[in-house]
């Protein structure tokens, strides 16, 4: 080729403006943090464990898919825009040489997943970007990778997929279970999940015997824990709050806060609470960062006895969206103060968790004693823990206490979150004067727990005869949800009584107890219906003598927390019976 003619001449001017590009590509991965260098074949092909390269024959292969080189990538930008003079001779001979792709000779590739790796043809694939050509013809050898590599990898991901070619490589798990994915982009996390396997490998040699091979764990991992926590992770949807992750990042991530949890409260914690707790914490999405902001400040600037707390039905929408439709109440929180009281509610605490095939998880908050010496103090907490722990192994129920300091509702409150139902003992019910129910403790963890309250006033009940108070308000509507379900799975016999007062109209009671009659006969649950009027309070407790009901199921307080303080609220008449436990919904 004549290099002063003007076709060669040409060529080397596109060539210089092909490396101005290359030198813009480099500053724009610069300044967005992504790579504009070549992948070399060599180290991608040795760090995904590749294997032998197999001929597929000439094909069409599109030019962005082409993501490194065998030997020439120093010379080209990501793009196969040229990097620097050295290749400037070679590729103006070339473009000169070639008006279109289709003139060129084919190239020679290896295809690892859906990229390409230049063997022969790199300058022929730089001018061909040029030309601004979206495919090119190759000779395809496609060498077989355990992990997928694709045309968007960048150096950094490719550190997780180095990680991910060991971790399949010591597991086998891509033959054992083909097509399984477990992509990571925190490379650190296959160590989480090498662990469990680990862990699962020792229960299995408990069970089976020494013998028992190692890749029956990894099979039983991926079926018995892997799987069931990544259902968890598509029913709640999760991947939307944490963009750019994958469904095993969020496993590795809940698994760990689990952990952190568990040894943070004291109690086993399942996947779904530390599921929904991760992404209340921590997703990036603007709308839980700004309900955090939100949640702080209200916190700080609310007192604890206007604190109006979540909204009816929060507590049905976590539960079933955890999956929790066989047993509502898996996870019973129980505070336990030393005092006899205290010992009645464990005791109604375990009835309910032998029919909910439950635990009980119990709370001493310990009040500093200047009185009493460390070691006293630390006495009487083993001792509490013994008896705590001797009364559920007597009922064949797991349970844990957690000793904690601090303010006892709002610990109680706060501790509600991991929990379905808060059994407490009610020794001191919300008085009749506005002043005793601004200050009653029982009525702010009611409205803060954000969770069913069932107040023990005295024995524990064997909760045989249910009494649900129904006025069709959206707590009721709670409190109807509980009550079909404890008749349904317990087989209990239900009463429904509605009351009408001088405030509402005997028609729309009759509507209310219409609706649910029909809510329950929905959900083929048998009950007793009563319509009567007079004093709410007054008409349960006569109503609940003659039917004799042994606990009651009510909604809880109707108004915001200060006008429940000025007006007073039939909750707080109830509670005030002190003749049978109250189950108070919200």
């Amino acid at each position: 080729m004549d290099e002063q003619s003007a076709s060669y001449q040409a060529a080397k001017r596109d060539f210089r403006r092909a490396r101005q590009r290359g030198a813009l590509e480099s500053v724009i991965a610069q300044l967005t943090g992504k790579s504009a260098k070549l992948l070399p074949y060599g180290e991608i092909s040795d760090q995904l464990r590749a294997g032998e390269a197999v001929p597929r024959g000439l094909q069409r292969i599109p030019l962005s898919a082409i993501v490194g080189s065998v030997g020439r990538y120093g010379d080209f930008t990501r793009s196969f825009l040229p990097r620097g003079n050295t290749a400037e001779e070679r590729w103006a001979r070339v473009r000169a040489r070639f008006d279109s792709v289709e003139d060129m000779p084919p190239i020679t590739v290896y295809r690892l997943g859906d990229s390409y790796f230049v063997l022969d043809g790199n300058h022929r694939v730089s001018v061909a970007q040029v030309l601004g050509a979206t495919h090119i013809p190759a000779y395809v050898s496609e060498v077989d990778a355990r992990v997928p590599l694709s045309p968007d990898t960048q150096p950094d991901q490719l550190i997780c997929a180095t990680k991910y070619a060991e971790f399949l490589t010591e597991t086998h798990l891509d033959e054992l279970r083909p097509g399984a994915s477990l992509a990571l982009t925190a490379p650190g996390q296959y160590r989480v999940l090498k662990q469990q396997i680990q862990d699962y490998w020792a229960w299995l040699k408990h069970e089976k015997g020494p013998d028992a091979p190692f890749t029956d764990a990894v099979s039983g991992w991926y079926d018995d824990i892997y799987l069931p926590l990544i259902g968890v992770i598509r029913r709640r949807g999760l991947l939307r709050y944490f963009p750019d992750r994958t469904e095993t990042d969020l496993y590795a991530w809940i698994i760990q806060h689990r952990e952190e949890l568990q040894e943070e409260l004291g109690w086993q914690v399942d996947d779904a609470s530390a599921a929904r707790d991760l992404v209340e914490r921590f997703s990036p999405r603007p709308k839980e960062v700004f309900n955090r902001v939100k949640d702080r400040v209200l916190e700080a600037i609310t007192p604890d006895p206007l604190e109006a707390g979540p909204r009816p039905g929060y507590w049905r929408e976590e539960v079933l969206g955890a999956g929790h439709e066989d047993n509502l109440f898996t996870h019973i929180l129980t505070p336990i103060n030393g005092q006899e009281a205290g010992w009645r509610a464990l005791e109604q605490a375990l009835i309910v968790a032998q029919h909910e095939n439950g635990r009980v998880n119990g709370l001493h908050v310990a009040r500093q004693n200047k009185a009493q010496s460390p070691a006293a103090q630390e006495a009487a907490q083993k001792a509490l823990r013994h008896k705590f722990d001797a009364r559920c192994a007597a009922a064949g129920i797991p349970g844990e206490l957690s000793i904690e300091s601090g303010r006892i509702t709002p610990t109680i409150a706060a501790r509600a979150y991991w929990n379905d139902l808060v059994v407490m003992a009610l020794s001191h019910p919300p008085g009749p004067r506005p002043g005793d129910r601004l200050n009653s403790g029982f009525s702010v963890l009611i409205r803060r727990a954000g969770r069913p309250v069932l107040a023990v006033p005295g024995p524990a009940s064997p909760l045989n005869r249910p009494m649900l108070a129904y006025d069709g308000s959206p707590k009721a509507k709670e409190a109807l949800f509980v009550a079909a379900y404890l008749a349904g799975k317990w087989q209990l016999q239900l009463t429904v009584l509605s009351v009408a007062t001088e405030e509402t109209a005997e028609q729309n009671t009759a509507e209310a107890l219409a609706a649910a009659r029909h809510y329950l006969q929905s959900r083929r649950v048998e009950a007793l219906f009563a319509l009567e009027r007079g004093n709410v309070a007054e008409v349960m407790q006569r109503v609940a003598l003659a039917e004799e009901n042994d606990f009651v199921i009510m909604g809880g307080y109707g108004f915001r927390p200060l006008l429940d303080v000025m007006l007073g609220s039939t909750v707080n008449d109830v509670l005030r019976w002190r003749r049978c436990p109250v189950l108070i919904c919200r």
